[in-house]
């Protein structure tokens, strides 16, 4: 299960951290999506100077999947 729409057409930096912060706005409480924003923008820039196009496919398809995990697990905790 894909967290939110759109997902298949990630392949930017940007696009990917877009999707992440609307993703944070599906979680069910406030607590969790400050954390999962927070913890988004610090990966982003950890990562803002990344110029292997290899590498940065890896980390989208990471973030997608860990995104994934992210909101069937915050589902659970309504």
């Amino acid at each position: 299960m894909v967290p939110l729409a759109g997902a298949e057409m990630v392949h930017k930096p940007l696009q990917l951290y877009r999707y992440l912060i609307r993703c944070c706005k599906q979680l069910p409480n406030e607590n969790l999506q400050h954390h999962y924003r927070h913890a988004v923008r610090q990966s982003f820039q950890v990562h803002a100077d990344e110029d292997d196009p290899e590498r940065i496919q890896q980390i989208i398809k990471r973030a997608i999947e860990d995104a994934d995990w992210v909101m069937n697990k915050g589902s659970g905790l309504q």
